[in-house]
């Protein structure tokens, strides 16, 4: 069986993925085909998988890939591909995602999911995601394409409508949402025997239903204690989630740090105090970049000194996926889908969903769960409009969809103008060049 990394060059990302693989008895003689445009971070992933390999007695066959030219024989045969690209990477991309904006008095924390860095991200990413998917339904149309790359919503979306229909948006952020609010109220000792719902859309979905072993509703005494805590623990850096819980009712996936930027209500100009109140890491995805592009360097160095130590299998979808398809037995996953059949009743059809998914030998199952709460839905509606926009937008190449997108984005649109949208807007086409198609 083949399986192909798309970004290999995610060295730390491939490591967790592979590795995972080489702990599953049915994935472990696999032939890991790895493919990047990047010949030094490949070669970096090629010899840390090789040593896994090694340590584990080499029982797989590592193959790697180098540029566009390759990308087939990369894709050609493969059972899955799993997809981990960054377009333009830090730099330049990211640097101009975050620069421009904050000359127009836009701030951002992330830039990846939402918001005009999200934007950006998806028109340039979903061009070459679009290729791959070309490419395989030439040479692999059996696949199954798992899809880690942000924004989530925008790119799985897009793939799904228009280009792959194998396909799912994994995110790492569902297998840790319930265990992050009981540990951050001190319940921890609920932590592996809870019982949960979470459904929504990537990086905002909520947890809307926490039960213990028994089927005791524990929200009530989580809401009690967010509310002492929000009082009276000032250096509480979890504030914009655990606000959710206070006056939307519900928990959600993804960091604070991301929902900051989700909606109109944390990072305003007009009330700069926010930010130290609430914590707001402004630039912090800049500044992640530049730690791990520093860390990484030095894990290398050590690597390659000390080796491969002991590893285990990390909590990614990935792996477990494949194992449920391979062995047919069931596995339940937090997947993004599209919203087909209303599985989220109160969401439109088109929408990108992050809802339970039951994954076995016939691929993946999602789950209908039904309406969501009112005010829940409402704010991750102000998120799909923007998503759904920005698929539009890579779908005409018009530049004013581009322009619809930002104006639809919760956080944009209650800083900025129209006219003042527009420029930026431009201003970020030109300056991205080449890594975006061209807008009309």
């Amino acid at each position: 069986m083949k399986i192909t990394f798309m970004g290999a060059g995610s060295t730390v990302f491939v490591r967790n993925i592979i590795g995972d693989c080489m702990l599953t008895d049915c994935l472990k003689n696999s032939e890991f085909a790895l493919y990047d445009i990047d010949e030094t971070r490949l070669n970096e992933s090629r010899l840390i998988v090789d040593a896994m390999n090694a340590y584990l007695g080499n029982p797989a066959s590592i193959t790697t890939y180098l540029g566009v030219e390759n990308r087939k024989k990369a894709l050609k045969g493969a059972s899955f591909v799993i997809n981990a690209i960054q377009v333009g990477g830090y730099e330049p991309c990211t640097v101009t995602d975050f620069e421009i904006p904050k000359k127009y008095g836009l701030r951002q924390t992330i830039g990846d999911t939402l918001g005009i860095g999200g934007i950006m991200r998806a028109l340039r990413t979903i061009p070459v995601v679009e290729d791959f998917c070309r490419d395989m339904r030439e040479v692999c149309p059996d696949a199954m394409f798992l899809n880690y790359v942000n924004p989530m919503a925008m790119i799985t979306g897009y793939i799904q409508r228009y280009s792959f229909a194998d396909t799912v948006g994994l995110c790492h952020s569902v297998q840790t949402c319930a265990e992050s609010i009981l540990k951050g109220v001190g319940m921890e000792e609920y932590a592996e025997s809870r019982k949960e719902l979470i459904a929504g859309i990537n990086h905002q979905a909520w947890l809307i239903k926490i039960e213990d072993s028994q089927g005791k509703d524990l929200y009530p005494e989580i809401r009690k204690r967010v509310r002492r805590r929000l009082a009276e623990d000032k250096a509480f850096d979890d504030q914009v989630r655990n606000i959710y819980i206070e006056r939307f009712g519900y928990y959600c996936t993804e960091s604070s740090e991301h929902n900051a930027e989700y909606n109109p209500y944390f990072i305003k100009s007009k009330y700069p105090e926010l930010i130290e109140r609430h914590h707001i890491p402004l630039d912090e995805y800049p500044r992640r970049c530049v730690n791990q592009i520093k860390s990484w360097k030095e894990e290398f160095e050590q690597l390659k000194v000390s080796g491969i130590k002991e590893f285990k299998r990390s909590k990614e979808y990935a792996s477990r996926i494949m194992e449920a398809v391979i062995t047919n037995t069931p596995y339940k996953i937090g997947g993004n889908v599209l919203n087909t059949n209303h599985l989220i009743s109160n969401f439109p059809e088109e929408a990108c969903v992050e809802v339970p998914c039951l994954v076995d030998g016939v691929g993946i199952h999602p789950t209908a769960v039904g309406t969501l709460p009112t005010a829940c839905a409402a704010l991750n509606m102000t998120n799909i409009n923007c998503q759904l926009m920005t698929i539009e937008a890579a779908r005409s190449h018009k530049k004013n969809d581009v322009y619809l997108a930002a104006m639809l984005d919760p956080h944009t649109s209650a800083e900025l103008d129209i006219d003042t949208i527009v420029k930026m807007c431009d201003e970020l086409i030109e300056a991205h060049g080449s890594y975006l198609p061209e807008f009309i």
